[in-house]
């Protein structure tokens, strides 16, 4: 519970836009800012998927048993349907997010997409889609979100990967999409902290407890992936949730242009003959 670790209603008040909120290490992200008190927007291709996790989030509210009904720190949730490799669609996206709750106070930049595929396998097509999404889509959502940042001193928090601090196989296309978030969160950092915008970045490692870990990792390595990791297992998304809650709290005001690895100590491990 976030209660254990932070205080209680940390980031009550804020709002949050958060993409790729439906599901995954950036839908507990979703719940992560919701029980510390913000307003979250979860904003994702699929109505469908997001409907369910605001749901989620907004029955959450009301069964706090120390509220005597609708709790008084707990966010609320709002489902709003965009894909973010159109501008005008994530433009429509922050104008509803701000019609609903007057103000965007964090960006959460979660949506993605990744397949395995060899380099001399993988398509143009395949590249750019994955491009489009991760970086591109990032760029388009920070871009679209910058006015109400400006207004509200907000802060950007972009979900990267360690994937390109070595090479790894068959990750080319999100390696150079996830090189590309952190280049922009660094440059955004250093252009809009005037604005008195922070933006910072996540980099998460093997996370056990997600369908990318499932399906993009085969059983036959997760042992040895594991045993590569100095702490001794995989990562969980309340890891990630944690994480996220400290950087987008005040408690790290002064933090900007960071990418937090949260890996357990694996990529640093990686290269190592132990």
């Amino acid at each position: 519970m976030m209660s254990e670790i932070f205080a209680n209603g940390i980031l009550k008040g804020r709002v949050a836009f958060i993409t790729g909120g439906g599901s995954g290490i950036t839908g507990g992200v979703a719940r992560a800012l919701a029980e510390a008190g913000a307003n979250v927007s979860l904003v994702s291709r699929s109505m469908e998927h997001l409907a369910a996790a605001a749901k989620i989030i907004n029955d959450g509210r009301k069964t706090n048993p120390n509220a005597g009904g609708e709790s008084a720190v707990k966010g609320e949730a709002f489902a709003v349907a965009a894909d973010v490799r159109h501008p005008e669609e994530v433009a429509m996206a922050i104008a509803a997010t701000v019609d609903r709750f007057g103000r965007v106070d964090i960006v959460v930049n979660g949506a993605a997409g990744n397949f395995l595929c060899p380099a001399e396998e993988l398509s143009p097509n395949g590249f750019g889609t994955v491009v489009d999404i991760d970086l591109k889509g990032t760029f388009n959502v920070c871009r679209a979100a910058f006015a109400e940042l400006k207004k509200s001193g907000g802060q950007i928090l972009n979900i990267s990967a360690t994937l390109h601090y070595l090479g790894t196989p068959r990750q080319l296309h999100v390696s150079a999409a996830k090189a590309g978030v952190d280049a922009l969160t660094r440059n955004l950092a250093v252009e809009w902290g005037r604005h008195g915008i922070r933006v910072n970045a996540i980099a998460p490692g093997p996370i056990e407890d997600t369908e990318g870990m499932k399906r993009l990792v085969p059983e036959a390595i997760k042992e040895r992936l594991r045993k590569k990791i100095p702490l001794g297992r995989f990562g969980l998304i309340k890891d990630i949730e944690n994480a996220a809650v400290f950087l987008c709290s005040d408690a790290a005001n002064y933090i900007n242009g960071a990418v937090l690895v949260v890996d357990g100590g694996h990529w640093l491990a990686s290269n190592s003959l132990g």
